[in-house]
């Protein structure tokens, strides 16, 4: 089958690779029929690669048509239409029983020091193929996938795979009161995701961002909006909107690749240049995230509010201003997106034929699967537009 495969930083490409073959009695195999590039295969592309092995195959959005199924799968079926989360979780251990589906103690990466394992995503994350190919072994198939009704386009509920649920749980973790308000630093598809979920919640929502199609398609979804490069201070503009205490609660969709740190930045090129063996070690110790975006969040928060972290981080000492978040009493509240746990909640929304959420008006490239190197390449620069990038094996 064809499949896009890592083969170093900045560099990613379709090859062909063996099909998939069912593995265990809880596996099924899927034919991709869409597969969106994500915020987070950016940091494989640039960041994480001492983690990745050439020819690992990406992507962790997928859905599609089961072609087959173990004896152990369920009611899945061949033929099924299906949504595939980007966590990997059985369903019935300690952990999944409390909804705890990204801490799944079945598929749990104990060697690495890691949650449960995830689609494309790194030595971190157990290493599965990923969905931006024409197949995927899907495990745990007993659990995982969400089943979805014919007829709608994929784009109405693709986003299900993760950047609704990862949306939806920022907002959740926010905890915003009613009639509250929110900022949401970052304006990619978790934090366009993320303010139209806040605004459907009945929440005052300000978007941050330097991209003007992404701010203005913020703006569109009921967002207001603040323009970081063409404000002296965005701190302060925040707090000049809000009675000069700041935001009731503040979202961080950016994570590790947040612009304004230029010494992590630095670290990370470095980082990725160097030998596997030196650069794991190193990342695993050292604090290498650009933290812009999160310490921005804690300036903007009011006292005693909270601050959500949904944008993936990498390092492990990275220097955070604790005596303000202490000062300030902020609540901090993070982590990979429970999927499964939020789908009662979406799932209903991504059907109704109003679109609440317009999901439909997210995708800004649709792109054939032969033509994802250059998907990856407009996203990470931020160019032609490109919001977010769906392929189409």
């Amino acid at each position: 089958m064809k499949a896009l495969t890592w083969q170093g930083q900045n560099d990613v490409r379709v090859q062909t690779v063996p099909d998939p073959a069912i593995q265990a009695p809880t596996d099924a195999i899927v034919r991709i029929t869409s597969t969106a590039i994500c915020g987070s295969d950016l940091h494989l592309y640039e960041v994480l690669g001492p983690f990745l092995d050439r020819g690992d195959v990406l992507g962790h959005e997928p859905m599609g048509v089961v072609e087959q199924v173990g004896s152990e799968t369920g009611d899945l079926a061949v033929g099924d239409r299906v949504v595939v989360p980007f966590n990997i979780s059985c369903g019935h251990c300690w952990m999944c029983e409390r909804q705890l589906f990204a801490q799944c103690e079945t598929t749990q990466n104990r060697e690495m020091g890691c949650g449960a394992s995830l689609f494309g995503y790194t030595k971190l994350y157990g290493q599965v193929p990923g969905g931006q190919a024409e197949y995927l072994r899907v495990p745990q198939a007993q659990f995982g996938p969400i089943k979805v009704p014919e007829g709608p386009p994929d784009e109405r509920f693709l986003y299900l795979s993760d950047v609704l649920p990862t949306a939806w749980q920022a907002v959740e973790y926010a905890d915003v009161p009613k009639g509250g308000s929110v900022v949401v630093f970052g304006l990619g598809p978790i934090g366009q995701m993320s303010a139209r979920i806040a605004r459907h919640h009945g929440y005052r929502v300000i978007g941050v961002d330097a991209v003007p199609e992404r701010l203005a398609m913020a703006r569109r979804h009921g967002a207001e909006i603040i323009d970081s490069s063409r404000v002296q201070d965005v701190t302060t503009t925040i707090r000049d909107l809000t009675d000069g205490r700041g935001t009731d609660s503040a979202i961080d969709a950016v994570g590790m690749e947040a612009h304004g740190s230029p010494v992590p930045q630095a670290a990370q090129r470095i980082l990725g240049k160097l030998p596997d063996a030196v650069a794991a070690p190193l990342m695993s110790l050292a604090g290498v995230d650009r933290t812009a975006a999160l310490v921005g969040c804690v300036d903007a928060v009011r006292r005693g509010g909270v601050v959500s972290l949904s944008g993936v981080y990498g390092g492990m000492a990275d220097p955070l201003p604790m005596l303000k978040i202490f000062d300030k009493g902020i609540r901090l509240a993070m982590g990979q997106a429970h999927v499964k746990r939020w789908i009662p909640d979406l799932l209903p929304l991504v059907q109704d034929e109003t679109d609440p959420l317009g999901v439909e008006d997210l995708e800004t490239h649709a792109l054939p699967l032969e033509e994802a190197a250059h998907g990856y390449d407009i996203f990470q620069r931020k160019a032609e537009g490109a919001i977010k990038v769906v392929l189409k094996p």
